[in-house]
């Protein structure tokens, strides 16, 4: 039987730095800009479980988590270390499975021909002592025949476990839990469902396919098939890693092009050297700007070919601030608060293919 092993790095980014500074083990701690060093404008990027149990969450507001959290240990980001971190986690996951799928810098999935759900799991506790004992990293494991299924059992194995479905047991597994546990599954979607009635993923089934098609289009089938205990065929997620990115919250908005062309060209040289670490080439290029009235504009462009290295990013990704930066000089003009550089159209660097029917999903 072919099995998916989903891995999820847990805090990934506070892990990495815990490596360095064992002395923070057990505390709260916040990858991201620190407030009471003046930054008051940036946001969380990782927090520790003990920061969490605060409230502090990704994505929030620096200052927000510096009041939830007044007591956290804040950490600048260092995304050098993140790449190179990534990609030697992915040495050890390759040693265990011939087909590997990135899909993130922490999340991967693992499929392998096993006879049973017990050495699936087995070899998902293996790899995990493996990343623990070497890599000094944490992670959570979910074992599955589905990677959707995978997926949500990592998400509740979190932190530091590891959770198997067998097959006879899916449709139960899912049944109780709510919508948002699905991935795809956010606030606006778990509304939508809402008005129809649905707010676990059993009630995903009962309800007539008309109703879920009205309310979340053709995703209804895909969360049909899941909570039926089939196999989700999401071709999407299929590819692998889909984007990155970086970005930067100034201290005060940028009111010259100057300085968001150095900006620019030191945050594309960091994700360049990330990539290169995940062994990934990029496709597509976007610069994104927030401006001080809190709008946002974007550009981003394709490639003729996919790319490796800092040359190319660091020139298409100027190029765009410059055309960006333009249009907005002639009409009102606003200062920058906050940069980013990203990538898409992401694939294996030098890697052999392997089949997507592997994974079941």
């Amino acid at each position: 039987m072919r099995w998916v092993l989903y891995v999820d790095m847990d805090a990934f980014y506070v892990s990495c730095e815990l490596r360095d500074r064992p002395e923070l083990v057990g505390k709260p701690v916040i990858v991201g800009p620190d407030p009471k060093q003046g930054h008051r404008r940036g946001v969380v990027l990782s927090a520790s479980y003990e920061a969490r149990a605060f409230g502090v969450k990704s994505a929030m507001p620096a200052t927000a988590a510096d009041r939830l959290c007044p007591n956290a240990h804040w950490v600048s980001a260092n995304f050098e270390k993140y790449g190179r971190l990534s990609g030697e986690v992915r040495t050890v996951l390759n040693r265990h499975s011939p087909a590997v799928l990135p899909l993130s810098i922490d999340e991967a999935a693992l499929s392998i021909e096993l006879p049973e759900i017990e050495a699936a799991t087995s070899l998902a506790r293996t790899i995990q002592a493996e990343l623990r004992d070497t890599l000094q990293l944490p992670s959570s494991w979910g074992v599955a025949t589905d990677r959707w299924v995978a997926k949500i059992a990592t998400d509740l194995a979190k932190p530091a476990g590891v959770r198997a479905v067998s097959p006879e047991q899916t449709v139960e597994f899912l049944r109780p839990l709510p919508v948002r546990a699905v991935p795809g599954v956010g606030p606006k979607t778990e509304e939508r469902l809402r008005l129809v009635g649905v707010e676990r993923i059993g009630q995903l089934a009962e309800v007539p396919r008309r109703d879920l098609v009205r309310a979340v289009g053709s995703f209804a089938d895909e969360l049909r098939q899941l909570a039926r205990g089939e196999h989700v065929d999401r071709r999407e997620e299929s590819a692998g890693p889909r984007s990155r990115s970086t970005d930067e919250t100034f201290g005060q908005d940028i009111t010259v092009l100057p300085t968001l062309e150095t900006a620019t060209s030191r945050l594309a040289r960091g994700l360049a050297e990330s990539l290169t670490h995940e062994k990934l080439r990029y496709g597509t290029v976007t610069v994104g700007l927030r401006w001080s009235d809190f709008n946002r504009s974007q550009h981003s462009r394709t490639l003729g070919a996919s790319r490796e290295g800092s040359a190319a990013l660091e020139q298409v990704a100027t190029q765009l601030l410059r055309e960006l930066w333009g249009a907005e000089q002639a009409g009102a003009a606003r200062g920058v608060r906050t940069l980013s550089v990203g990538v898409e159209r992401l694939s294996p660097a030098r890697t052999r293919a392997v089949p997507l029917d592997a994974f079941a999903s």
